[in-house]
């Protein structure tokens, strides 16, 4: 199945939820609840189609094919 990510076309698997696609693209495993398991801060917010979507709701929103996402990491700086 393809999505885009930050605009970019990107294959993933047919069972993909936003926690796996965040998993991927951080390298970090994330906790059904949206924590990262390495207990630090995961910094990063994500809207599928246009609608953020709660970090507590990432493991239950399923992928489908087309969807555009964004992925939005929290910087630090003044």
């Amino acid at each position: 199945m393809n999505i885009t990510v930050n605009g970019e076309r990107r294959a993933v698997g047919e069972d993909a939820t936003v926690a796996v696609l965040v998993s991927q693209v951080t390298g970090r495993e994330i906790l059904p609840d949206g924590r990262a398991a390495d207990g630090r801060r995961v910094g990063m917010a994500v809207a599928r189609n246009a609608t953020v979507i709660p970090r507590s709701l990432w493991s239950g929103t399923a992928l489908e094919d087309g969807d555009e996402l964004e992925l939005v990491t929290a910087v630090q700086g003044g």
